[in-house]
């Protein structure tokens, strides 16, 4: 199948998707480049189309794995339509388009001395997404976006996340809602605070703890503070006032990861 004109519905449809309201509207997103096409494929995502640069042909890395998928389009497009439908100035030559599929937060609150990284507020895309991947490769078991986070569909998010976010489940929601369940099955609520009680190397990260990690500028919020068991503190021995997000968030995590073996 080809498609070659930029003004195609279709093409129009898969442009927009650039934009939350159309992803939130068609309940679909786009992930660009082989490397995340290859991981949405390899985790079964629920991939409506595949669609590549046809002067560039398939690239191999992908050619493979196409023979075991099913019911998913493969399009040959123009160049043009690459360029229409990418977030980056310099276009990948192969995009999907994925259905989302949603999340429940049960399977995070089922497991058993889970680790789990929640955001209250952080809304830098490239944040939550390095976020979803450090969790990922500190071996959590899931991250939960609260309110005022930046959307996990943006492009911007699913790059940074470089696959991690089809690898561990990560739940867009209410954390008013979804904390005092965590809490009712055992889970500690951690937070980071210039005022914290602990260091974090001194912090037993055993058993169930949910650490909330909160915006750069203002921390959690109000609401969220009032329900956390613990709050500590990452020492730094330089003059820096404090650290990035996701930056904090991965000292957490490989500490978690350390102590937990």
């Amino acid at each position: 199948m080809e498609i070659m004109s930029p003004q195609n519905t279709r093409v129009k449809e898969w442009a927009g998707l650039q934009e939350k309201k159309h992803r939130d509207k068609a309940r679909k997103y786009i992930v660009e480049g082989v490397h995340l096409v290859q991981e949405a494929l390899l985790a079964e995502a629920d991939v409506e189309c595949l669609a590549y640069d046809l002067d560039k042909g398939m690239p191999a890395e992908l050619k493979e794995l196409l023979q075991s998928v099913q019911g998913m389009d493969v399009i040959g497009v123009s160049a043009a339509i690459i360029s229409k439908c990418s977030s980056t100035n310099t276009p990948q030559p192969v995009f999907a388009i994925v259905r989302k599929e949603q999340q429940a937060v049960e399977a995070i609150l089922a497991k058993k001395d889970s680790l789990v990284v929640v955001l209250d507020g952080v809304q830098d895309p490239g944040n939550v997404g390095t976020i979803i991947r450090s969790a990922d490769a500190a071996g959590a078991d899931g991250v939960i976006l609260g309110q005022g986070c930046a959307d996990l569909y943006n492009p911007k998010t699913i790059r940074s996340t470089m696959g991690s976010m089809f690898h561990l489940p990560v739940v867009e929601g209410d954390l008013s809602v979804i904390l005092p369940q965590a809490r009712e099955k055992g889970a500690l609520l951690v937070s980071t605070s210039l005022q914290g009680e602990e260091s974090c190397y001194e912090h037993d990260f055993h058993g169930s703890q949910w650490l909330l990690i909160g915006s750069e500028g203002k921390g959690i919020s109000p609401e969220t503070a009032r329900l956390v068991d613990k709050s500590i503190i990452i020492p730094m021995a330089g003059r820096a006032e404090s650290l990035n997000a996701a930056m904090a968030a991965t000292i957490l995590l490989f500490e978690g990861m350390r102590q937990r073996g």
